[in-house]
């Protein structure tokens, strides 16, 4: 089962008891807090999806001290399979990673209809929703923890991207971005398998492994297993990459290339594809990738093929590409690209 990534509450009778409009002083249902709380702590994102007086709403959920843990919150009056499209718009991620938490049958049953990839629960489960599999993550890590505040700074940039004038490359300039690129440590690999397992969309592949295959491919001599670290002005987008390659005498091989959506548009993935080739090409080594299509994976292919990757054969499913290591681009300028050999 895909884990969930998103969780869009309803509000009246759902995390508090009552009807806010008929009563400002309702209270918190028994054990939300602990739910809401116990959800960041494990990296799973929040949202609202309410019919509700916006400023009321708003101002109850600051004074219960909640206001922080919801991302783009839709409070009004449209319907609530329009605002969880909306919610995942902004926060990027897939409709088939969020769950639905309404009190109302009408409104469970719409959003199914709707919205069929969405899991949908009713309000009196929140006590059982902490206890599935689908919200926990086997591992927690630093950075999932840090999830939610990762997404608050990535709104400062995009108010930022808003009230730049200029053209995008000019205000990529302006971020001083910071690209690490180096092996997995022993550290890094729980998030690694955090990233295989929650990356859909920038997955080549859509293969996952456990942290104790990734320290296995990380002591091999037959692969490279690198991870990708991101930064800038604003802040830290924490490890947003992973490559995996195997190597067979002078064919290298892309088994595994993802990236965050965080990082869509910045360019990442062309920056490590061609430090990858660049790295085969001075070994005096080919480089091929492996492309196994999804419902969700289609940029990855257009990312490969931007980086000059052309289909060569099939095994089943599997694509496989290879690119011309005598065109390489260089690196942009508004990115520093720091690479550890070791």
């Amino acid at each position: 089962m895909i884990a969930i990534k998103c969780v869009v509450w309803d509000l009246d009778y759902t995390l508090w008891e009552g009807i806010l409009v008929e009563d400002t002083d309702v209270v918190l249902k028994p054990g939300a807090r602990e739910v809401i709380e116990t959800l960041d702590h494990r990296g799973i994102l929040q949202s609202i999806a309410s019919r509700n007086d916006h400023d009321r709403a708003i101002k109850k959920l600051k004074d219960l001290g909640l206001e922080e843990y919801f991302l783009f919150p839709q409070i009004g009056w449209g319907a609530k399979p329009q605002s969880v499209e909306t919610i995942a718009r902004e926060i990027n991620v897939g409709l088939d990673t969020f769950a639905f938490v309404d009190d109302d049958p009408f409104e469970q049953e719409q959003m199914k209809v709707c919205l069929p990839q969405v899991r949908v629960f009713d309000a009196d489960d929140m006590g059982q929703l902490l206890a599935m599999p689908a919200f926990n993550p086997p591992h927690v890590t630093a950075e999932s923890s840090q999830r939610r505040k990762m997404y608050l700074s990535e709104m400062k940039r995009q108010k930022a991207e808003e009230s730049f004038s200029g053209p995008t490359p000019a205000f990529l300039a302006t971020l001083n971005m910071e690209l690490t690129l180096g092996p997995a440590r022993e550290g890094d690999l729980q998030r690694a398998e955090e990233l295989t397992v929650r990356t859909h969309q920038l997955n080549t592949t859509g293969r996952t492994y456990s942290a104790a295959e990734l320290d296995g491919f990380r002591h091999s001599d037959r692969h490279l297993l690198l991870v990708a670290d991101l930064r800038d002005r604003f802040g830290s987008y924490g490890k947003i990459g992973l490559v995996l390659v195997e190597i067979e005498g002078v064919v290298w091989t892309l088994k595994l290339f993802l990236m965050s959506c965080r990082v869509m548009s910045r360019g990442v993935g062309t920056i490590i594809l061609n430090h990858l080739m660049a790295r085969a090409r001075d070994e005096g080594a080919r480089l091929r990738a492996e492309f196994l299509p999804t419902d969700v994976n289609r940029m990855m292919y257009v990312t490969l093929k931007f980086a000059g990757f052309k289909e060569k054969e099939t095994e089943g499913e599997v694509k496989i590409l290879e690119t011309n290591l005598s065109r390489i681009q260089p690196c942009p300028p508004f990115v520093a690209l720091i690479t550890d050999p070791a």
